[in-house]
């Protein structure tokens, strides 16, 4: 049993999205055979419940998220090399806390989510002789590129390319240096981990440990409310850029396809944080952007189709599984369904033009019977990535590190 430090940049629980969901299972996975220390931000309006992690991990207080204001972000850009995922959590809070810590147990191994948070890694390394493992949700590097080309391809979107450019230059000398950094990497999916290799280019080996989640908890066998029925679902953090692109890729140039041939046709929007660009969407009929919901299982129960409109991202998207967990029919983008071994017409349904997306959901929505079909072949598939049968990898990456 080794004793572990887990830092992550948003409390895990409850795990409502991509990161909150894998850091919630990555804790429970590596709490199956050690002694588990947890320090992590929590948002301001998030309620940084310790039930139940502090059930089966010692749990410290969480820190504040940091705030930054437009105009600080903006001279950073200017006065530092630094890129703004190296900044966006740097807290002397969460330092000081992380140097008791430090201070106060000897551990084993500190295992660091995401990049937010490699900053850490010098405090690390100043204060103990922990192995450093840095678990790289995304290739932020290439993440950042894709951002930027979408951008170019958009002119009212040309101050966020030339952004993303920057950005992109400054993320992969930043992120080299925390691959080199580590001890150990991992990545979730194959295509991050040639990415991350890449990039590190410095001839160790990078796990590939997949998102995972407790398939069993998105089947949903109580009644669905009528204010979670719609003929179209797409979750998730709705401030993130990859899925404000993708629902506005969609409203603009798949959804006009859709309600012409479908009038009545509805389509909900789930997630936190609606970015203000999504405003615009409030206003077109049949539309509904939720905001905040306590769970978003009883959308993907009353969702005829699943839509994963994304034409940005890395890593693998765990609102997939979660669809696919919950029995959904799914049609997604290629980039949507990146990092997963999924066959178009077997488990999903792939598109990404508008044309053939609008094609897609309308076939869907004309038949029950395909879209149930569809559905249980999504719900077998989404078996392999529960937690339980994703936990012996962490153990390998362990067993490796501390012998």
């Amino acid at each position: 049993m080794a004793h572990i430090l887990l830092l992550t940049p948003q409390w895990p629980y409850p795990p409502q999205q991509g990161t909150s969901l894998r850091n919630f299972h990555v804790l429970r996975a590596l709490a199956l055979r050690h002694d588990v220390t947890l320090l992590s931000y929590a948002e301001a309006d998030q309620t940084a419940d310790t039930q139940p992690l502090s059930d089966w991990t010692r749990v410290r207080p969480p820190i504040a998220v940091p705030t930054r204001t437009t105009v600080r972000r903006l001279a950073q850009l200017l006065t530092t090399r630094a890129p703004d995922m190296a900044l966006r959590l740097r807290s002397e809070a969460f330092a000081a806390a992380l140097a008791v810590l430090l201070r106060a147990e000897r551990f084993d191994a500190v295992q660091i989510e995401g990049i937010e948070l490699a900053w850490a890694i010098p405090a690390v390394r100043a204060a103990s002789a922990a192995r450093i493992v840095l678990d790289c949700h995304n290739a932020e590097t290439e993440l950042q590129r894709r951002a930027g080309q979408g951008d170019r391809a958009r002119p009212g979107r040309w101050p966020a390319a030339v952004y993303s450019a920057i950005q992109a230059g400054r993320l992969r000398e930043y992120e080299r240096w925390a691959l080199r950094a580590a001890d150990a990497v991992i990545a979730v999916s194959e295509e991050d981990q040639r990415h991350l290799a890449a990039l590190a280019d410095d001839g160790r080996p990078i796990a590939c440990i997949p998102n995972a989640l407790a398939v069993d908890d998105y089947r949903w066998d109580g009644l669905v409310p009528e204010s979670a029925r719609f003929d179209l679902v797409f979750t998730g953090k709705m401030d993130y850029r990859p899925n404000v692109d993708g629902v506005l890729w969609f409203a603009e140039a798949v959804w006009p396809l859709v309600r012409k041939a479908r009038p009545a046709t509805t389509w909900a929007v789930v997630g936190q944080r609606p970015h203000a660009r999504l405003t615009v969407l409030r206003a077109q009929p049949g539309i509904t952007v939720t905001g905040r919901v306590v769970e978003v299982q009883p959308y993907l129960a009353g969702a005829a189709v699943y839509i994963v409109p994304l034409r940005v991202g890395s890593g693998t998207r765990l609102k997939l599984i979660e669809s696919m967990a919950a029995g959904c029919a799914v049609v997604s983008t290629t980039v949507g369904a990146e990092g997963f071994p999924v066959e178009s017409g077997r488990e999903l349904i792939l598109a990404d033009t508008p044309g053939e997306f609008a094609a897609a959901v309308l076939a869907l929505l004309a038949d029950p019977a395909r879209r149930t079909a569809l559905g249980e072949q999504a719900r077998a598939f989404a078996a392999q990535y529960d937690w339980r049968q994703v936990a012996p990898l962490f153990d390998r990456v362990y067993d490796d590190l501390l012998r």
